[in-house]
């Protein structure tokens, strides 16, 4: 990993004036503010749809974008969209925050408009679309199926479409099938929009640097098309889901409620599932993040029906069989791996045999006895420095939760002071660390206290929610950024 530095900002985090942000002008114009600061990086989220809750990290696809994150003004510049029918809808809500709601109400009827203005437009473009992706006609079919049965997840549906069988798949597919078209056109919509942007983060000189969420949802295409993969029953359901034990985080764990894998089933088919599965993060991002990678050691299984994480047990992973199959077979992509949480010695045996880089926090850093891994002279050169992560709290945040003492050794450490922060103090503190990478969140680099934190673990209300105000990203804090970044090598 060459030494460099980027900033995470999720895509929903963009300014709009639609109530969530989108890859269209503000995308590319953070793009600019990136290689105007210096940057090399850009990390995001991941882009699939999202839960009830807003998070990105319970899909019902590990390979459809998600919709909302399509651009409306590009769309009326393509003249599929009316610029009276756009500006007659209501977003409105406070603009640095999400507004779910009226992006799920508003939303949706601006792009059935569309569907019916543009899909002529593209009739070729979407045969060869298609084409391309194996995966579409069978997530398109689950989406209609979904909304044909008022939202029911698959495994309640009837049981002749739950399990698939031929003549109910063909029976559904003649009597969705504009509904079928309408999600498939919305994907090419998406991956047109996505294609764009990559490559004008390409010519900037910027990598996408995404995130692949270790599990999928219960409630998705990829359990329903290919059940086979997943410890269930014959009923379909979960018998133990994924989850991790009591931590810093939370007392009772975090229970996650995804099915698990069957890691014996998936070595039997040479592991073709996560190959393809990689394979569609590697044609949306130029490095992948695999979130949670402490499952390819162990994985902590709880019994299905438990209402905490407590009462689980570790499990063995797949290892390195997987993981060399991976880097082997994507020789091209970038991997980091996410190895914070509860780690036991085979999760840094792992890490070490892989030869990825691992993750390294410096809000975890500062205990006052000073025993912690994460304090930056211990890194080595192969790994990525955050000051927090998505699940952190913003920096002025932890600065208000932690004990005297620990601010105290902080303070000392990095030699803070009053002209530039605590924000740029830990900035400057990961810049300087031998780190082959160091990510700022764009929380911190605007010095944003805890209300705009982005995910608190263990909790599904209140997360997932910040964006920038228009005219935060501006060309002073890319100068201020880009002189850090030249005085420690990152450029």
């Amino acid at each position: 990993m060459t030494r460099s530095s980027g900033v995470l900002l999720p895509i929903h985090s963009l300014p709009s004036p639609y109530g969530i942000g989108t890859i269209g002008k503000s995308a590319y114009d953070f793009v600019d503010f990136l290689k105007a600061a210096g940057q090399k990086y850009w990390q995001i989220l991941p882009i699939g749809f999202t839960d009830a809750a807003g998070s990105p990290y319970s899909s019902v696809s590990t390979f459809a974008g998600n919709p909302a994150y399509i651009d409306l003004d590009m769309l009326e510049h393509a003249g599929m969209l009316d610029k009276t029918v756009l500006s007659d809808n209501d977003f409105s809500g406070n603009a640095g925050w999400v507004s779910r709601e009226a992006v799920i109400a508003e939303r949706e009827k601006l792009l059935y408009t569309v569907y019916k203005n543009g899909r002529g437009m593209v009739a070729a473009e979407m045969s060869e679309f298609r084409a391309e992706c194996d995966w579409l006609h069978g997530f398109a079919l689950y989406m209609a199926l979904r909304r044909h049965f008022e939202g029911k997840p698959w495994y309640e549906w009837p049981e002749e479409i739950r399990a698939r069988r031929p003549d109910a798949v063909v029976q559904f597919e003649e009597t969705l099938c504009n509904e079928i078209d309408y999600q498939e056109f919305l994907q090419l919509l998406f991956f047109r929009q996505w294609r764009s942007l990559r490559d004008y983060a390409h010519k900037n000189g910027i990598r996408i640097l995404g995130d692949v969420p270790i599990y999928v949802a219960a409630d998705s295409a990829d359990v329903w098309l290919e059940p086979w993969f997943f410890k269930l029953d014959e009923r379909f359901s979960p018998v133990d889901v994924a989850g991790v034990p009591p931590d810093y985080f939370c007392e009772d764990g975090q229970l996650w409620g995804n099915p698990l894998y069957d890691w014996n089933r998936m070595h039997s088919d040479g592991w073709g599932w996560w190959i393809r599965r990689i394979e569609g993060a590697a044609k949306l991002y130029d490095s992948i993040r695999i979130d949670h990678f402490r499952a390819f050691a162990s994985y902590w299984a709880v019994p299905s029906g438990e209402e905490t994480a407590k009462n689980g047990e570790w499990r063995k992973g797949p290892g390195l069989e997987l993981v060399s199959t991976l880097i082997n077979w994507f020789s091209g992509t970038e991997f980091i791996a996410e190895d914070l949480g509860i780690l036991t010695p085979d999760v840094g045996e792992l890490i070490n045999a892989s030869g990825l880089p691992g993750m390294k926090v410096l809000e975890f850093a500062f205990s006052p006895d000073g025993a912690s891994d994460y304090l930056p002279y211990k890194y080595e050169k192969n790994c990525v420095c955050y000051a927090g992560t998505h699940d952190n709290n913003t920096i002025l945040g932890w600065l208000a939760d932690i004990s005297a003492e620990e601010k105290a050794f902080a303070e000392k450490y990095l030699a803070i002071n009053r002209g530039e922060g605590w924000c740029w103090g830990m900035l400057r503190g990961g810049m300087a660390s031998a780190a082959g990478l160091y990510i700022a969140q764009m929380q911190d680099l605007l010095e944003k206290p805890a209300e705009c934190r982005m995910n608190t673990p263990g909790t599904d209300s209140g997360n997932w929610r910040w964006r920038m105000l228009p005219g935060e990203c501006c060309p002073a804090l890319a100068e201020r950024l880009l002189g850090y970044t030249k005085l420690y090598g990152r450029i």
